[in-house]
């Protein structure tokens, strides 16, 4: 029963960090390497739509930057033109609605905040028309743009030039994503936003006190724009308590949101990172930590794309109706990206 409503539903992931697995192959090997390693993980979780966040590493900032966001761009086109008969590589919702339609994964390529850019917002232009749909303007630290949210502290608005992307943003159909961004840049971004907002892997702080978490009100100011939040999985995110990190939490995350602003406003952005970072870390080093501070980075039974079933099961099991839980699965993402993905103004 599970297994059936689970493969009827659209799932839509809305980050997965698996083009910087990718990119450290020869290019040669881009499209082989996904086909070999990340698509039979997609098409085990039932994945339609999966979102592609291109995150440049701190070694490569801030003069490599933009080269290596170049690349990545580069991969994610060549690993969709290398599996054209499983996936495609969409540009607005009618590209997604197509994909779906002919039994292929829709890519959804997205900035994660957008270091080659700096303060040189034209240059979203260009990367528009490269095939970016959505983005976000900082990870946890300082950005030209926007804090943060690890530097909650410094009580720091959007900056001109991220009042000028938001605009840019919205004028290109570029979805605006505020995971990451710091509590008073959210709430800049709340105040200016005039087209529906993302939280592509964010949960409920009310459930787990971390800066990276948003709050009943930041919730409430996302959907209010018509927008989505999307659960995170990672560990750390879900409860302080170690023992309390399962796939029971997730769901506790999802009805926590869904009962602040209803199941039309909540989705999933697992940000699986275990295996990504297991793959491109050298052996030498430890790479999960931030602020030096180890993180859990696997949730026993779902710990990577495959096993996006298990989720389905636990909502079964509390007793969700299915129209719900097919919104959370990816309903809720799909609607958002058909009406505005791309949609220039």
């Amino acid at each position: 029963m599970t297994g059936d409503l689970h493969g009827r539903a659209v799932v839509a992931d809305t980050h997965n960090d698996l083009l910087m697995s990718v990119v450290e192959r020869p290019p040669r090997r881009w499209a082989e390497f996904f086909r070999e390693q990340w698509l039979p993980q997609l098409l085990a979780g039932g994945v339609n739509i999966q979102v592609l966040p291109v995150f440049v590493d701190d070694g490569f900032r801030p003069e490599g930057a933009l080269r290596r966001t170049l690349r990545m761009i580069e991969c994610a086109h060549a690993l969709a033109e290398g599996n054209a008969e499983h996936v495609r590589l969409c540009l607005d919702g009618d590209d997604i609605d197509a994909a779906l339609a002919q039994g292929r994964i829709a890519l959804v390529l997205a900035l994660e905040s957008a270091p080659g850019v700096d303060v040189d917002v034209e240059l979203f232009r260009t990367l528009h028309r490269l095939g970016v749909r959505v983005a976000s303007i900082a990870h946890w630290g300082r950005s030209p743009l926007g804090d943060g949210s690890g530097e909650d502290a410094t009580g720091s608005r959007l900056t001109g030039a991220g009042v000028a992307a938001l605009r840019e943003l919205e004028r290109l159909g570029v979805v605006f994503d505020i995971s990451h961004l710091g509590a008073a840049g959210v709430a800049h971004v709340l105040e200016l936003a005039t087209r529906p907002l993302i939280a592509s892997h964010s949960s409920a702080r009310a459930l787990c006190d971390h800066h990276r978490n948003l709050t009943d009100e930041q919730i409430r100011g996302v959907a209010a724009t018509g927008g989505v939040v999307c659960v995170n999985f990672v560990p750390d995110f879900l409860a302080t308590d170690p023992e309390s990190r399962t796939i029971e939490r997730i769901a506790d995350h999802i009805e926590h949101i869904a009962a602040l602003v209803g199941y039309a406003h909540v989705g999933i952005g697992p940000d699986f990172v275990r295996e990504v970072l297991a793959d491109v870390t050298p052996p030498c080093c430890d790479n999960n930590d931030y602020d030096g501070v180890p993180m859990d980075l696997s949730l026993p039974g779902l710990d990577g794309p495959a096993e996006l079933p298990a989720l389905t099961e636990v909502l079964v099991k509390r007793g969700l109706d299915e129209d719900s839980i097919r919104a959370v699965l990816g309903g809720n993402v799909q609607r958002l990206f058909r009406a505005e993905l791309g949609r220039a103004r």
